[in-house]
Order: C-alpha cells, then structure tokens, then sequence
C-alpha cells in the first residue's frame, strides 16, 4: 500500500466475517495464483483499512486491473474493535484454484504479522501450499 497508494495511511484492522482468503486465476498471475475472497459462511479474512482518496483509489484500480475486468470491486462490512464499518475491497474475476508463488504468500504473511494479525492466522498463511518459482 505505501508504494501503490502512498496517500493512505492506516485506519484500523478488523475482520471480513462470511468469506475466506483464497488463490485463483494462476493464468493471470505472473507466479502463480492470486489473493482473492469468497463467501464463505464459517470462515473470516484478517483485513487492514486504509483511508483512501480519490488519486489513490484510481491507482489502486488501475494496479489491481479493475478496468480489465481482473479485479472488480465490492463492498463488505468489515467487523473492527470500533465497531462495523463499509468498505470496498477486490476480488478476483476469476475461478478458485491454483497455488500462490511462496514469494507472494510471504508478502501476505508477513503484511498480516506487520498490521498486527494473530499469530495463528499468520501461521496458517505461512503453512499454506504454495510453489516456488522453478515449479
């Protein structure tokens, strides 16, 4: 987020109740699948907010391939510690499956453990299945 949207700061973190965090469309990634979410009633995705303004957002829509249909935006409450709160986040176009590059799950774990995100949710991300590049 500092590089793709460096007027945003930090709001607060919380949780997207009803999905999970998933991969798909390994044909659209450069090293393999991408993060997304589903519904999912029994589960939840650690979320970090930021406020973000307009210049931002464009970038971001622009970076995550909104206009090309690679992520579409939705709006979802997220449950913080404040209380419910509206927000808008990207999923993925694309069918479910495939594995994340281990690079990119590290990104994921180690973004998760710098905005504060249980350790168990972080080792889950770390112990997930994921290829390496030579894969």
């Amino acid at each position: 987020m500092a590089q793709r949207a460096p007027h945003s700061p930090l709001r607060t973190t919380g949780w997207l109740k009803g999905w999970r965090l998933t991969f798909g469309g390994e044909n659209v990634g450069f090293e393999g699948a991408l993060a997304t979410v589903v519904e999912d009633a029994d589960e939840h995705v650690f979320v970090v907010l930021y406020d973000v303004p307009d210049c931002d957002e464009q970038a971001l829509d622009e970076w995550e391939g909104a206009a090309l249909s690679v992520y579409r935006k939705t709006r979802v409450r997220i449950a913080t510690l404040d209380g419910d709160v509206l927000a808008w986040l990207y999923v993925l176009d694309a069918y479910e499956g495939g594995l994340p590059s281990a690079r990119y799950l590290g990104i994921l774990a180690d973004a998760a453990e710098k905005a504060g995100g249980p350790d168990d949710y972080v080792k889950d991300l770390r112990t997930r299945p994921c290829k390496s590049l030579g894969d």
